[in-house]
């Protein structure tokens, strides 16, 4: 009896201890407040000369967390208007309650969307607060701004021929110099976009040349055994290597874009392949809807890889027409799609100029566009 007394007494000193050591209580963090958010500027739009200039400031209130205040994080969100956020570029910001873009900064945001030059477009910014652990976020108003993007250099020169012309054993001229004109020659989709549809040998390479005949300047790739290089990637002036090529044979389309130094390569799958040769039909024409149609009036010249033209055809108003890749053949043609001034294979029946008149036609089949210039 007396162990136990002895136990039962140590127990109680021990519990008395512990009860009188008490912990001290957790801090407790408020939830804080939402930010609101503010611009100095909802309209920018500024000449490239100004790239270092700022022209965006954006402030916010105080989210009023419980710690100091130098480790509050911030987000600052842009993207294009109507994705909610889901593409956002973000800017960290931490212990300030403001951020300044310069010109250089916000262009080169709205270029990584892809958006054209010297065109104005619809942006959202908000702001996302938190603890520096990321704890009670709150998300502020989105403020619209517009905001246009000047023009750049382009990441590669380019080429002062204005022309590309294909080379390599991936394609069907080989390695012989000059190649075969124009079903090698890529066609200019605009300023600094170059463009062509080829019948390319699978594992096989090629080089992309300014001109024609000379191997003394070539566009070419840094490392051709990059893993996808083959379907695309960074391409420049004069480097080390050939483009690789497709694996398997087929038809393929590669565009160039010098604005962003990178190129692509994809299966070109339009119905009617492509063609060799082009031609126009329909009440339009001089030659009504008589297919086989007259040629060479109504035969287009192929300019290139992808672009055919008749550089002057009477064109009657009021009056349809289409374009034949086989004259004499109805079961293909190439008409109206959905989209004014593009054409799909098997479409509707093309509608003439409002006016008649002799007119410059020029159908690209890289893109699908045709285009009516009246002479």
């Amino acid at each position: 009896m007396k162990l136990k007394s002895i136990f039962l007494y140590f127990m109680l000193a021990v519990t008395g201890f512990t009860a009188c050591d008490k912990a001290d209580e957790l801090p407790l963090y408020t939830e804080g407040v939402t930010p609101v958010l503010t611009a100095s500027a909802t309209n920018i739009a500024v000449p490239a000369s100004d790239s270092l200039k700022d022209v965006l400031t954006l402030t916010w209130s105080d989210p009023a967390y419980a710690t100091d205040t130098a480790t509050y994080k911030f987000l600052v969100e842009i993207d294009s208007t109507g994705r909610n956020f889901s593409k956002a570029n973000v800017r960290e910001v931490k212990g300030k309650r403001s951020t300044t873009f310069t010109a250089r900064e916000l262009n080169n945001i709205m270029l990584g969307y892809g958006f054209e030059f010297n065109k104005a477009y619809d942006m959202d910014v908000r702001l996302i607060s938190s603890y520096a652990n990321n704890n009670e976020r709150r998300v502020s108003n989105v403020i619209k701004i517009k905001g246009t993007p000047y023009k750049i250099p382009p990441k590669v020169p380019l080429p002062t021929t204005g022309k590309l012309f294909l080379v390599g054993d991936a394609s069907q001229g080989g390695w012989s110099n000059p190649v075969p004109v124009p079903t090698q020659e890529f066609a200019r989709i605009d300023e600094t976009t170059f463009g062509g549809i080829f019948q390319l040998n699978g594992g096989k390479e090629y080089l992309i040349l300014p001109l024609n005949g000379n191997w003394d300047n070539k566009f070419s790739v840094a490392n051709k055994g990059l893993a996808g290089l083959s379907a695309g990637g960074d391409f420049g002036f004069n480097l080390s290597d050939n483009f690789p090529g497709p694996a398997a044979a087929g038809t393929y389309r590669i565009t160039l874009d010098f604005q962003t130094g990178k190129f692509t390569v994809t299966p070109f799958t339009q119905q009617h392949g492509l063609p060799a040769s082009m031609f126009v039909v329909g009440g339009a024409t001089p030659g009504g809807w008589s297919n086989p149609v007259p040629v060479p009036s109504q035969q287009f010249t192929r300019l290139n890889a992808t672009t055919w033209e008749i550089p002057s055809l009477n064109l009657k108003s009021g009056e349809k027409f289409l374009l034949l890749p086989e004259n004499g053949n109805w079961g293909k043609k190439y008409g109206e799609g959905d989209k004014a001034g593009f054409l799909i294979p098997e479409g509707g029946d093309i509608s003439a100029p409002a006016a008649t008149g002799n007119y410059k036609i020029t159908f690209n089949l890289f893109d699908n566009s045709l285009k009516m210039v009246r002479l």
